[in-house]
């Protein structure tokens, strides 16, 4: 048997690492994932759109599309019974899945408290009052980690904005900023 050139061994080593790669398939996180990737904040930040304040810090996000797996049996056959009302045979069922949307993707632009305000202290502060909610399953660290992102989450998709980026109602919300008089 003669060795392969050293080109086509490389060759052969880039398509077998591709296809090992390829078989992790998705990655798939829990509700309480501590490896989820956390979203870069200045990547985040948009231009304020018009006819708003310009001298807050406004985010883009994408709340992905929520579905719901529906399954249901549909009847095939009847049952069958004879003359003297014994069933003889069953019904005959087969089930159907599909899959419902029940919210669409959304592209959401909503003001945040501003990079320079997200001090470790007012983390700590959000941190606590996730906690005593009951929405927050982390340490008070003062760090925007995963744990913190999925409490805003939790917080802020009871009240119709799923995203785990800190809105300034939500902040507000908290307890964590004030609210402006023009507002009450």
């Amino acid at each position: 048997m003669t060795p392969l050139p050293s080109a086509i061994r490389a060759l052969w080593a880039v398509a077998l690492a591709a296809a090992v790669a390829g078989c992790a398939g998705p990655q798939v996180y829990g509700e309480d994932a501590t490896d989820v990737p956390v979203p870069d904040f200045a990547s985040a930040q948009i231009d304020p759109p018009p006819g708003v304040n310009p001298d807050g810090c406004w985010v883009r996000d994408v709340a992905p599309a929520e579905l719901q797996t529906v399954t249901r049996q549909i009847e095939v056959a009847p049952a069958q019974f004879d003359a003297a009302g014994q069933k003889i045979a069953p019904a005959r069922f087969r089930t159907e899945t599909a899959q419902v949307i029940l919210r669409e993707r959304q592209e959401l632009i909503f003001e945040t408290p501003c990079p320079d305000a997200l001090t470790p202290d007012l983390i700590s502060t959000l941190q606590r009052a996730l906690d005593a909610r009951g929405l927050y399953r982390g340490p008070i660290n003062g760090v925007m980690d995963v744990p913190t992102r999925l409490a805003i989450r939790r917080y802020q998709n009871s009240n119709g904005l799923p995203s785990g980026l800190l809105s300034i109602q939500s902040a507000r919300g908290l307890g964590l900023l004030a609210t402006p008089r023009d507002q009450l």
